[in-house]
């Protein structure tokens, strides 16, 4: 009791002291964190396994979408209630799933806060699943090194224009690609709003900095895409310095003529009736046999996706225009056919014995030749400056001399039963205004050949003749043309190219790329591989936009009044991407992730 102080003193200061105060200040109070613990785990447990039903159910609604995007096939029904017989496509396809996998019929039988079949939740998957493939070419857009745009602009049946755009690019696998990206809708198709549509799509691609990605556009159908002073890509060259306006040309024909008629009523209508006859003639065998007998000779089928303004339809009417005379006469007077298809042959006759239609079938079957020999005259592969001045100036010698001899054009036309709707000055004036547009628009179209003279520097063909004698001129017009190629390097690397006999067994630029990047050369051969890419990345003989203006009609046939545009542009992207949405890895997890991401949802599709 003497040191007691002195103890509790020192006792105040160990361990064990300490430990007990604190168990004693403690002392009746539960460890909270202890006892959650156990009921977090399970909460997070339960929450986990409900997403994963939850996100299972989800990735199987969106297969079904999947499909029916893939296959062009109409989501809706007119009715898609319960009791309903035809539920529509999307409908009928969960409901056939649901009978092959017992969780999805689980839970459509007893779902109540997240069924999953709502026209809302398809719009708001199909939204999702554009963004996540417009993300993916977006990725690749930004690696790629040079990039070409393709647009056409066509109407749907409610009279909106839309304007289809397409990305041509090499891929981060060497591949080239041409991506579908959107259809945009334009009030007015002028060549101020699709310019407007076109920019600012751009900007949203290509960085500012990235500005000499762009080396190309290509326009197919719109006459106000074209123009040197004020048309769509002058504009774009305006922001673009790079992006060269390169013609379509496996499409040329159908350009320079309707380029013509878009701003010629008349012309515009009588191609319009020249397209009658093989559409009269293909809606029954009955009618072609009739044909065959009398004429023997079938008409050219029109396109069903493209204005046809092929030489053969003008040249097959305007060579057997008595024989379609004695062929329509005898169906009108057989008494063998309904009344629709005496109407209508009778309405065929009135035509080809009409002043004007057959005045105008005797200018086109002079203008055609020429048109088609230019056309062939620049697929040969052997070309260059000099060659293409040539041809372009021959074409335009033979539509001056058609210009000329307008009234010798006007006296040869069959003088039975004229029927002057035009008078001889107007014809003269409509059909001088024809030769003078075609020559305006064919000229300028091929203001710009640049690509076709750097082809020829890569052709393998020509490489045992490049070796002997270098192609100066080539190399001149191609630096001019991609100012962003060294000279000095790429006539070296040429020359070395030229000089191997390993590089003449690629025929085509694209082997030669590949043999390129097979074999780890792209370093040795920069300028030459940059080269490359750019000529494969030029659209020089086919125009993507053709493939997406017939599957936009297609779209269009099935759901005509009730699309909004993000279901157009979602349902194209799955029917003409199809290969991305099945190739990229978690694409249905993504889609998911965005869906549960794009607002606050009553079902739970996040993981804790």
């Amino acid at each position: 009791m003497k040191h007691l102080s002195e103890k509790i003193k020192k006792h105040e200061h160990t361990k064990m002291h300490m430990d007990n105060c604190l168990k004693f200040a403690l002392l009746g109070k539960a460890n909270i964190a202890t006892q959650l613990d156990d009921g977090h785990r399970l909460c997070i447990r339960r929450h986990n396994d409900e997403v994963d039903k939850n996100r299972y159910i989800l990735s199987k609604l969106i297969d079904c979408v999947k499909f029916c995007g893939a296959f062009e096939l109409a989501l809706r029904g007119h009715d898609e209630t319960e009791a309903s017989e035809n539920p529509g496509i999307f409908r009928g396809l969960v409901n056939f799933a649901s009978s092959l996998d017992a969780a999805l019929k689980e839970h459509l039988e007893g779902a109540t806060v997240f069924r999953g079949t709502s026209k809302t939740i398809q719009n708001e998957l199909l939204d999702c699943m554009l963004t996540v493939v417009k993300e993916y070419i977006h990725e690749e857009v930004t690696a790629a090194d040079y990039i070409a745009i393709q647009a056409d602009e066509t109407s749907d049946v409610s009279v909106q224009c839309q304007l289809a755009l397409v990305l041509r690019y090499i891929d981060r696998y060497n591949v080239i690609q041409e991506r579908f990206f959107e259809f945009m809708p334009i009030e007015n198709a002028n060549a101020e709003n699709i310019a407007q549509a076109l920019l600012e799509r751009m900007s949203a691609l290509i960085p500012p900095k990235d500005k000499t990605k762009l080396i190309a556009q290509v326009y197919d159908g719109a006459s106000v895409m074209r123009g040197a002073t004020g048309g769509v890509q002058r504009k774009v060259m305006d922001v673009y310095e790079n992006a060269h306006y390169v013609h379509c040309y496996a499409h040329q024909l159908n350009l320079v003529m309707q380029q013509a008629t878009s701003k010629i009523p008349k012309v515009s209508t009588f191609f319009s009736e020249l397209g009658g006859f093989c559409a009269f003639f293909s809606r029954s065998p009955k009618r072609t046999s009739v044909l065959d007998d009398v004429v023997g000779s079938r008409l050219p089928r029109a396109c069903a996706t493209r204005w046809n303004f092929h030489s053969r339809s003008v040249n097959t009417v305007y060579e057997h225009r008595d024989d379609l005379l004695k062929c329509f006469k005898t169906i009108q007077d057989s008494g063998n056919f309904d009344a629709v298809t005496a109407r209508e042959a009778g309405g065929f006759v009135r035509m080809l014995e009409d002043d004007t239609f057959c005045f105008f079938l005797q200018l086109f079957h002079k203008i055609m030749p020429h048109v088609d020999m230019l056309f062939q005259q620049l697929q040969k592969r052997n070309i260059d400056p000099i060659f293409i001045k040539a041809a372009i100036s021959k074409f335009a010698d033979s539509i001056r001399n058609i210009r000329s001899s307008i009234f010798t054009v006007q006296e040869e036309i069959p003088a039975a039963k004229r029927q002057r709707t035009l008078g001889p000055a107007e014809q003269h004036r409509i059909a001088i205004e024809v030769c003078d547009t075609i020559w305006a628009q064919t000229k300028e179209r091929f203001a710009f050949t640049g690509h076709l003279v750097s082809s020829t520097l890569l052709h393998g063909e020509l490489f045992s003749q490049h070796a002997k004698t270098f192609p100066s001129a080539a190399l001149n017009a191609t630096v001019e043309a991609y100012p962003m190629l060294n000279k000095a390097r790429l006539k070296t690397e040429l020359s070395l190219v030229y000089e191997n006999p390993e590089f003449e067994k690629c025929s085509g630029a694209v082997p030669l790329y590949q043999f390129f990047m097979e074999n780890n050369l792209q370093c040795t051969f920069s300028e030459t591989v940059n080269l490359l890419k750019i000529l494969i990345t030029t659209p020089m003989t086919s125009a993507e936009s053709e493939r997406c203006f017939s599957t936009l009609k297609r779209i269009k046939t099935f759901l005509r009044s009730t699309m909004s545009q993000e279901r157009l542009n979602a349902l194209a992207m799955l029917s003409m991407e199809k290969k991305i949405v099945k190739d990229m890895p978690n694409f249905n997890n993504k889609v998911i992730d965005r869906f549960a991401t794009q607002k606050e949802r009553r079902a739970k599709f996040l993981y804790k």
